[in-house]
């Protein structure tokens, strides 16, 4: 459905010279992905009651759970499609038709050329379709094309604001550097295929049960010496620092924070979220079927030593930033230090609470980009006492809000935006009764129960220690004197956000607020696809 929709957009676009069709094609291309969902949905009891699918003579395998998450994904990318295929505010209140004309070109202006690239749904499709095929490969040669097709798509969406420097900096920058990644992981691959002889992932499996054998009842295997296992843990190794780096896990994390801040907000939403759910969800594939006792220093040690260094650089170095996305990429960077000490456990538990992270987190942090980019539709122009600095922010058009101090005295704005961020901000400390915190406690039980004694202390460390940042935003906001001057011809109380930002901010922070309600119902979903 992806693949036949995207050549349909890409005929289409051939044809069509009118830029202004952009805001139609977002809106075909969430079509499409409701109608993959439904696919997807209908089909979900073929993979629980045949335990998994194999397509492809092995290339893909599907599992219940990939089949979930490929829902999951379409879902938040239908949210941040809706971003684009609507007008993000609307002016009330206003006094002549002059006025009116002044505020509707003001906000053509402030929206920046969101409405006018064509190519944007087509490209976040096409990287959709990589990301789905990670999530399912069981394949070094489908492993590595799908993670090619998945980075292509976020280099081109990174740098498609062709107007924008600080965009096009970023987007090659992401590109050099994601090349390097993709490098090392075709170095792991290259290693694995020459010990192993074959590229399906299955024979590392089957080398996996027969050394359980081989330790269990002492059985000499003469292919299965120490020299043939440390070649295949170097060769995981090496893939994982590949995957590592992707997914910015300290400390191969020092490109994300100067790319995110740099591309538009529209951009940085999806870069940040759905880049890196895949590439996890292929990484728990792998630990789960090549640890085993058999490997003296199994490779799942470099997935520990990334999970303490990303808790500790996203906590610290979060404290000295004070540009927004800049502190959301070193929040993520602290965020994927929980996942990855769920994914090294690697038990029944654990893997429960590493699905139920990766879900809350995704809905929390998308929420927090949809309420920034809500923020900036929101305001015409921003003054403090320094108004110099605000005026001669770069990409101004693309990024609205690029620092903390644009956020003083917003509650005064718009109270109802501020509570659903404070809200948000207080589900990425942890603070129950909110979603956040039963994803942090599901994680460190199992670390608690498997013996991660001082990984535990590591991350309720940190934790408090990030909690110092987020507090800063939540002072900024609240306890801060509103610096928002009016526009000519209306004042800020009278503009008002779109109602399809307004529907998304509000169900997504339902969802973080009121989870208690029907924890239930996501326990059940968690516990089903983590049966393996």
């Amino acid at each position: 459905m992806l693949i036949f929709s995207i050549l349909s957009l890409l005929l289409s676009n051939a044809v069509v010279s009118r830029r202004d069709t952009s805001i139609l094609y977002n809106r075909i291309a969430i079509l499409i992905l409701i109608t993959s969902s439904i696919l997807i949905y209908n089909n979900l009891y073929t993979s629980f009651f045949f335990n998994g699918i194999s397509l492809y003579s092995g290339l893909f395998y599907f599992e219940n759970y990939t089949l979930v998450f490929t829902i999951f994904i379409n879902i938040l990318s239908i949210f941040i499609l809706t971003l684009t295929s609507f007008y993000p505010r609307f002016n009330s209140s206003l006094s002549n038709k002059v006025n009116i004309l002044t505020v509707k070109r003001d906000s053509l202006n402030q929206i920046g050329e969101q409405y006018k690239i064509i190519e944007y749904p087509l490209i976040i499709l096409f990287s959709l379709t990589g990301a789905i095929f990670l999530i399912s490969s069981s394949d070094i040669i489908s492993i590595f094309l799908s993670i090619e097709l998945q980075s292509y798509g976020l280099y081109l969406i990174s740098s498609i604001y062709r107007n924008s420097e600080e965009s096009v900096g970023a987007g090659l920058t992401y590109f050099l550097l994601g090349g390097l990644s993709s490098c090392i992981i075709l170095l792991g691959q290259s290693l694995l295929y020459v010990n192993s002889g074959n590229t399906s992932l299955d024979n590392i499996y089957i080398i996996k049960s027969i050394s359980d054998g081989v330790i269990n009842n002492n059985i000499n295997i003469g292919f299965i010496n120490d020299t043939y296992i440390y070649y295949i843990q170097f060769s995981l190794i090496i893939m994982s620092v590949g995957f590592l780096f992707k997914i910015s896990a300290a400390p191969f994390h020092f490109w994300s924070p100067d790319v995110y801040d740099a591309i538009p907000t529209i951009v940085t939403a999806f870069v940040a979220i759905i880049a890196k759910i895949s590439i996890l969800i292929f990484l728990l594939e792998l630990v789960y079927y090549t640890s085993s006792s058999l490997f003296k220093l199994s490779w799942l040690n470099n997935i520990v030593l990334s999970s303490i260094l990303s808790l500790i650089v996203g906590s610290i170095l979060g404290l000295t930033q004070y540009r927004i996305k800049r502190l959301y990429a070193y929040s993520t960077i602290s965020h994927i230090g929980f996942i990855l000490l769920a994914l090294s456990i690697n038990n029944v538990e654990s893997m429960q609470a590493f699905f139920f992270y990766i879900m809350q987190y995704s809905i929390t942090n998308l929420n927090a980009f949809v309420i920034l980019i809500a923020i900036g539709s929101s305001l015409y122009y921003h003054a403090s006492n320094d108004n110099s600095l605000y005026r001669n922010l770069k990409d101004r058009n693309n990024s609205p809000i690029q620092l903390i101090s644009q956020l003083k005295g917003y509650v005064y704005v718009n109270p109802y935006i501020a509570i659903s961020l404070g809200i948000t901000l207080f589900s990425f400390i942890g603070v129950p009764p909110l979603i956040g915190f039963f994803g942090k406690q599901m994680i460190l039980s199992a670390a608690l129960d498997n013996g991660y004694v001082f990984i535990t202390f590591i991350a309720i460390l940190t934790s408090v220690i990030s909690a110092v940042y987020y507090l800063v935003l939540v002072k900024s906001i609240f306890f801060n004197d509103k610096s928002y001057k009016e526009n000519i011809g209306t004042k800020i109380e009278s503009v008002t956000i779109g109602q399809h930002l307004s529907f998304t901010i509000s169900l997504l922070t339902l969802l973080i607020m009121l989870f208690i309600f029907f924890d239930q119902e996501w326990m059940k979903l968690i516990h089903i696809i983590s049966f393996k």
